[in-house]
């Protein structure tokens, strides 16, 4: 049988290089913000020719304009562009670079600075959005396992691996930002909710096999009923996914550019997550039962002092 609560300690410190990687990165590079959290210029444009929005954002792309905003009106031909913050020649040049690409083109109106889109108070909202969540997750995993000795821990272990595939996310796309020049946007934001719910939902299912099994073997040591409890649940896990895996992979293979960040992060969350689920969530839960992080928090001082 595969003893995977035996190398707990290395999981642990995989994790903890990971995380700290990725704050080293939101340290240096922070996020790059997309356009709905900056200000921006915003211009309403016409064609004479049928020209479609798939088009025209193809033709904002090739004038590296990549990531503007494009939303059309009932009356056909008229679009609503929003951009990063023009100046008044960027304007023209950009008027010029799309009636030589799709036609003749009518400019209606240009607001040179208008606010972002999604404000600060948004941004705040999400954080207390998912601080709420977090909360609720903390009380339901106890709730659900009030039965067991120490059912705080289950609900704390869990929001742990929770926040572990948060920061990898936040960490990875940083570093994205500050090499390749991504940006987050909405869908980002989308992407990360998704992972917190994916993360909570594989830790409970092996949570639950646990508590089953610590029922059935009530004289079996902790370790164990946890190591085989992960090994039973081990191939549902991985076929649950790969299979969220493969559906995400052809998303980002064939819907393309407009979903690429909710993609990518489901990526990186459907990794994490199955990680966080077999390699963090219960092997916290054996080092508390076992007094090692306790005896972990009691060498920092004394390392501290020693230094």
């Amino acid at each position: 049988m595969f003893d995977i609560v035996g190398k707990r300690l290395w999981y642990i410190v995989i994790s903890g290089v990971v995380i700290l990687a990725g704050i080293v990165s939101l340290a240096t590079f922070g996020l790059k913000l997309g356009i709905e959290f900056e200000s921006g210029s915003m211009m309403t444009v016409s064609f004479e020719e049928d020209v479609t929005e798939e088009a025209l954002k193809n033709e904002l792309a090739s004038l590296d304009y990549g990531n503007a905003i494009v939303q059309s009106f009932e009356e056909e031909g008229s679009y609503l562009i929003r951009l990063p913050e023009l100046s008044n020649e960027a304007k023209d040049d950009l008027v010029d670079g799309l009636a030589a690409g799709l036609g003749d083109i009518k400019e209606s109106s240009f607001d040179k600075n208008v606010s972002p889109m999604v404000a600060a108070e948004t941004g705040r909202n999400t954080f207390w959005a998912v601080f709420v969540a977090a909360i609720g997750i903390l009380l339901y995993v106890t709730w659900a396992f009030h039965r067991m000795p120490n059912p705080f821990r289950y609900g704390t272990c869990a929001i742990i691996a929770l926040v572990h595939d948060a920061l990898v996310a936040l960490g990875t796309f940083s570093l994205l930002g500050g090499l390749l020049g991504w940006e987050i946007d909405l869908m980002f934001v989308t992407g990360v909710l998704a992972v917190v719910g994916y993360s909570v939902n594989d830790t409970v299912v092996i949570f639950d096999r646990i508590r089953e099994n610590l029922t059935r073997y009530t004289r079996a040591d902790f370790r164990t009923v946890v190591n085989n409890s992960l090994v039973e649940t081990l191939s549902r896990s991985m076929n649950t996914s790969l299979t969220t895996l493969f559906v995400v992979l052809a998303l980002q293979l064939f819907v393309g550019e407009s979903i690429q960040n909710f993609a990518v992060v489901l990526i990186i969350g459907v990794i994490t997550g199955t990680y966080s689920s077999l390699c963090v969530a219960p092997q916290l839960l054996v080092a508390w039962e076992k007094g090692e992080l306790a005896r972990f928090f009691r060498w920092l001082p004394r390392r501290g002092g020693r230094q």
